[in-house]
C-alpha cells in the first residue's frame, strides 16, 4: 500500500480473491477508499459468467462497489486512453492457467502496452501456474498465425507465472512500462496448483477445477474441430467425444499405443455424454474421459496431438476441421490459430510420425529458452 501512489485502477475477475475468498476488489477499496477509480475485466467478464470464445461482456456500472467495470473483451480488448485517464497505476490480478491460448495474459499485454502509451505504472499481483513452472511443451506460435489466443510467439505451456510473462513482455517484446511485479511467497516451480494451500475459484466458466489444467494444453486443441471438448457437461476438456465414436475399443487401441508415443501420466476411460449446449446439444457423444495419473510426467500437450492424430483417422469423413470465424480471425483455421502454426494440421492429415511431431515442437527452443530464464523469478 505505501508503494501505490494517486489513483488506482484494478483488473480483475471472479478468482482474484485473497486467501481468504475476499474478493479484491473489496480488498483494495478498504485499502485505498476513493483512490480506486475504475475496475477492468478479461474476457468471460468481471463475474466470470460469459461463456466460450467472442462471447463479448458489455462495460456497466457495479451498483455495490460504485464503480465503473470497463470490458476489456468488448468493441475493445485494449483500455482506451479515456479509460486510462483517471488513474496513475493500473494493478493486474489474474489467475492464469499457464497456456497461450488462454487470453488472460494477452489482456495483460495489451494493457501494458496501453499504460505505456498512456504513461500508467503496472503492477502486477503474481499467482501460481496451475501446471508449475518448469515444463514448457508445444512449438512457439509464428506471427503468420496472431490471434487473441497467441499475440506474440510462445509455447503452448509456457511454465511461467502472469508476472514471470509480463516481465517477458517488458524484456523480449519491448512493453516500456513501468512495471513491478509482487511475487508469491513460497511458491515453487514443481508446485501443481493443490501444492499451494489456495482455494480454487474457477477462472473462466469451462474451468471448473484444477484437474482441468492438466488436461487443457492438449485437449483444448479439440476446439478447433468438430468432435466436443466437453463444453455443456461438468467436467469440460477432460470428456471428448462424438456420436459416431466407438468409445471403447478407440480406448483400448489409444491406451495401448502410450507407452510406444512416450506418453506417461495419462489414461483414457471410456465414457459418454450429453452436452446441455455447444457442439451435439442433447444428443449422446460416445467417447472417452482424460484422466492423469501422475501429472509430473504428463505431457497434455503432446497427447491433444495424439488424440487429433488418432481422430481423425478413426472417424474418417465424419471429421472436421471446424471453420472460421475464431476469435475474430475469419481466414485462418481455428486448428491453426490453436497451434500456432499449419505444419500441425498438416501432421494429422498426412498420419506422420513422432519424429515429426517432436522435431516441429522444437523449434526455436534453444533461444527461447535462454530468453525465458532472465525473468523467472521463483527458484
Amino acid at each position: 500500500q505505501a508503494r501505490m501512489q494517486g489513483n488506482i485502477g484494478y483488473l480483475c475477475h471472479s478468482a482474484s480473491v485473497t486467501p481468504g475468498l475476499e474478493h479484491g476488489a473489496l480488498a483494495l477499496k478498504r485499502l485505498f477508499g476513493p483512490r480506486l477509480k475504475a475496475l477492468f475485466a478479461p474476457q468471460h467478464g468481471f463475474a466470470t459468467d460469459a461463456q466460450d470464445n467472442m462471447i463479448e461482456s458489455p462495460h456497466f456500472f457495479h451498483p455495490f462497489l460504485q464503480l465503473t467495470v470497463y470490458s476489456l473483451y468488448s468493441e475493445t480488448r485494449v483500455p482506451t486512453p479515456q479509460m486510462l485517464e483517471p488513474i496513475d497505476t493500473l494493478i493486474i490480478d489474474l489467475q492464469d492457467n499457464g497456456t497461450r491460448v488462454y487470453t488472460y495474459i494477452w489482456t495483460m499485454v495489451l494493457a501494458l502496452e496501453a499504460c505505456a502509451k498512456a504513461g500508467v505504472r503496472v503492477v502486477i499481483l503474481d499467482r501460481p501456474n496451475p501446471l508449475g513452472g518448469i515444463r514448457v511443451e508445444g512449438p512457439i506460435s509464428e506471427m503468420a498465425f496472431r490471434s487473441f489466443i497467441g499475440w506474440r510467439p510462445l509455447p503452448m505451456r509456457h511454465g511461467m507465472t502472469i508476472g514471470e510473462v509480463a516481465r517477458f513482455a517488458s524484456a523480449h517484446w519491448g512493453m516500456d512500462v513501468p512495471l513491478e511485479v509482487v511475487p508469491m511467497s513460497g511458491w515453487r516451480r514443481a508446485f501443481g496448483f493443490s501444492e499451494c494451500g489456495l482455494p480454487w475459484v474457477l477462472p473462466s466458466p469451462n474451468f471448473p477445477t484444477p484437474d482441468t489444467a492438466w488436461v487443457y494444453p492438449g485437449t483444448v486443441l479439440l476446439e478447433g474441430t468438430n468432435i466436443s471438448e466437453g463444453r455443456g457437461t461438468t467436467r469440460p476438456f477432460e470428456l471428448i467425444g462424438h456420436p459416431n465414436l466407438q468409445a471403447f475399443p478407440f480406448c483400448e487401441s489409444f491406451n495401448q499405443r502410450l507407452d510406444k508415443r512416450g506418453l506417461k501420466g495419462c489414461i483414457l476411460r471410456p465414457a459418454a455424454f450429453i452436452p446441455t449446449f455447444d457442439k451435439f446439444q442433447g444428443q449422446v457423444c460416445q467417447g472417452f474421459q482424460v484422466h492423469v495419473t501422475d501429472p509430473s510426467a504428463c505431457n497434455p500437450w503432446e497427447l491433444g496431438q495424439w488424440l487429433l492424430h488418432s481422430l481423425f483417422r478413426e472417424l474418417g469423413p465424419a471429421f472436421a476441421w471446424r471453420q472460421p470465424p475464431f476469435e475474430y480471425v475469419d481466414d485462418i483455421l481455428p486448428i491453426d490459430l490453436l497451434n500456432g502454426n499449419a505444419q500441425l494440421r498438416d501432421w494429422v492429415e498426412t498420419q506422420g510420425a513422432l519424429d515429426e511431431l517432436r522435431h516441429i515442437q522444437y523449434l526455436g527452443y534453444p533461444e527461447f529458452m535462454d530468453r525465458r530464464s532472465e525473468v523467472l523469478l521463483y527458484a
